[in-house]
């Protein structure tokens, strides 16, 4: 059988389009000029980006969105440095995607050319898989496998290098299928042993997170818990795995975690792990369940074997992918739930009362009230709404106060990656224009990743950015002040007019002062992003001292101040 000679670049493309690929982001480099030609008439759109970190963190959070790879394209050296923060975020995060990165011609390497780096030991540790493509021939082959290693098993990205020659070179070569993702799947003994285990229980707890998920196996699980009256808490930015509105969620198993939630882990006899790595996030720094062996009996589900027994050596450990693993519970025969009849009620109430509003805005003295704001923004938009956030202390206010409509309205990096929040709005609209999309930014971290509005501006991605602007490094400040009390360094900003920003590049823009102007302010906006398909942009100005729902940065510095007296009395 004879096939046509095709350049490289286009052998590329064409398997890119037999993978199902419709979307791509990168940064355009002269590394890759045959691939971009190639993508020209393909049918695949290429979303052009302002940097390589956002053009990564866009495609990872592709990846998160659809559970299709996320694509992106990068030139060599800079283009592949500034782009690896996204590849991390999806190792962390267990997100497929697939980096292309140009590279120095065959006939140029190993003299340190022009932006010349090895990518197999630069990203060794951060992806994967790692490879070059030396031949055009080959390309199919190399192809098919990064498919397969980005969705099989436990998710997340592979880093392949394209020599400049070779993807002009000529091949005559056969295309591939389309890949199929493997995925283990528990044995009948491990699902009795659970149902066992189960059974016994006085004071169960399910945990669910990790990458993987679909809305099927979401659906799946919920049944479980509905089955066996189970409560469910959600880890570390993973909490759109079950609808937050739902009876038996319990809230989220993370930073600034519910001291009651907490107490339930800890209390837990039988924690039904499924899907999370449980790292440091997750157990609040391992403390929540004992290492090696948890004081719990722990049931620990993961797609990875490698990744089971790692850290904690549970009572049962279940090499499975969620879809698998999720369809058989929701088919376990139910058990006796008089154990613990009451615990979702109970569970669920003090979820509830950690929604209520903090203190620190109770006497009504803060001109912005940030936990009124998120009360507004969910009477104004769809349950539906897709919240992104990147890091930073601003994101508390969603991460605990908002309620996640469900599979999939969060994109939050579990690899607390700044920058994150805009590149990931901005996608998430790409991706889904019908719905609405909010990213929450505080002001160092937007300006991280801020020009990617520009991005939004083009492609006309009606996202709406709120800005958290209280002129410093929050997160940073916070932990200064509790170790260095009153010594602030390398925290201050000095930050631009936002609003009038967001103007510049063609965006809506205004900002807020006082609690009664945000509602307005983003009904305007949503009027705009709909009416416009154009993003909007809101600057929240508020006082720095209003660091966390539970402390002010006034109290954690008098709290540090007193401990050191102590120390030194």
């Amino acid at each position: 059988m004879t096939h046509p000679s095709r350049t490289g670049g286009q052998i590329l493309v064409d398997a890119l389009k037999i993978h199902g690929v419709d979307t791509a982001f990168g940064v355009p480099g002269e590394s890759y000029l045959d691939v971009l030609d190639a993508l020209h008439e393909s049918g695949i759109r290429f979303i052009i980006n302002r940097q390589e970190g956002g053009a990564a963190f866009m495609a990872e959070a592709y990846g998160k969105m659809t559970g299709q790879p996320g694509i992106c394209f990068v030139t060599r050296g800079p283009g592949a440095t500034n782009a690896s923060i996204g590849v991390h975020t999806a190792f962390q995060d267990s997100t497929p995607m697939i980096l292309f990165i140009g590279q120095v011609g065959s006939d140029f390497m190993d003299r340190e050319a022009f932006q010349e780096i090895d990518y197999r030991r630069m990203y060794g540790q951060m992806a994967k898989w790692v490879a070059q493509i030396d031949r055009a021939d080959r390309i199919p082959e190399y192809m098919a496998r990064a498919f397969q290693v980005a969705t099989s098993g436990r998710p997340g990205p592979v880093v392949l290098a394209l020599p400049e020659d070779m993807l002009t070179n000529l091949a005559a070569v056969a295309d591939t299928g389309r890949y199929q993702p493997t995925q283990g799947a528990p044995s009948q003994p491990q699902m009795a042993q659970l149902r066992a285990m189960l059974a016994g229980a006085k004071r169960p707890l399910v945990l669910l997170g990790g990458g993987g998920w679909n809305a099927q196996a979401c659906a799946d699980v919920q049944r479980f818990a509905e089955t066996n009256a189970l409560p469910v808490a959600c880890t570390f930015r993973f909490q759109d795995l079950l609808d937050n509105n739902h009876p038996h969620y319990a809230g989220d198993v993370g930073i600034g975690i519910n001291p009651k939630l907490a107490a339930r882990v800890k209390n837990a006899d039988v924690l039904i792990a499924i899907g999370p790595r449980l790292g440091e996030m997750t157990t609040s720094g391992y403390e929540l369940l004992s290492s090696p062996v948890p004081r719990q009996r722990l049931v620990h589900i993961h797609a990875s074997p490698e990744e089971l027994g790692s850290v904690y050596q549970a009572e049962l450990m279940i090499a499975s992918g969620m879809p698998q693993v999720a369809a058989m519970l929701a088919e376990m025969a139910p058990v006796d739930p008089a154990a613990w009849q009451g615990s979702v009620a109970e569970a669920r109430a003090e979820y509830a009362a950690f929604q209520q509003q903090p203190p620190i805005f109770q006497d009504g003295k803060a001109p912005l009230n940030l936990w009124q704001l998120v009360q507004d923004m969910d009477a104004l938009t769809p349950a539906d709404t897709i919240i992104t956030n990147g890091a930073g202390n601003y994101a508390t206010w969603a991460h605990r106060f908002h309620r996640y409509g469900g599979m999939r309205t969060q994109l939050a990096p579990t690899s607390g990656a700044m920058g994150y929040s805009v590149p990931a709005g901005v996608a998430a609209k790409i991706i889904d224009p019908s719905r609405t999309v909010i990213t929450f930014a505080g002001d160092g971290e937007y300006m991280m990743n801020g020009q990617e509005l520009a991005t939004a501006v083009q492609y006309r991605a009606g996202v709406i950015i709120i800005v958290f602007n209280n002129s410093m490094f929050g997160t940073i400040r916070m932990h200064q002040e509790k170790n260095y009390p009153g010594r602030v360094s390398g925290t201050e900003l000095h930050n631009p007019d936002f609003a009038a920003l967001a103007q510049a590049y063609g965006a809506h823009g205004e900002v807020v002062t006082e609690t009664a102007q945000f509602a307005p302010a983003l009904q305007r906006a949503l009027d705009h992003t709909r009416g416009k398909s154009l993003p909007a942009v809101i600057e929240l100005r508020y006082d720095g001292n209003l660091i966390t729902p539970g402390a002010t940065l006034e109290t954690i510095r008098k709290n540090a101040e007193a401990a050191l007296s102590a120390k030194t009395a």
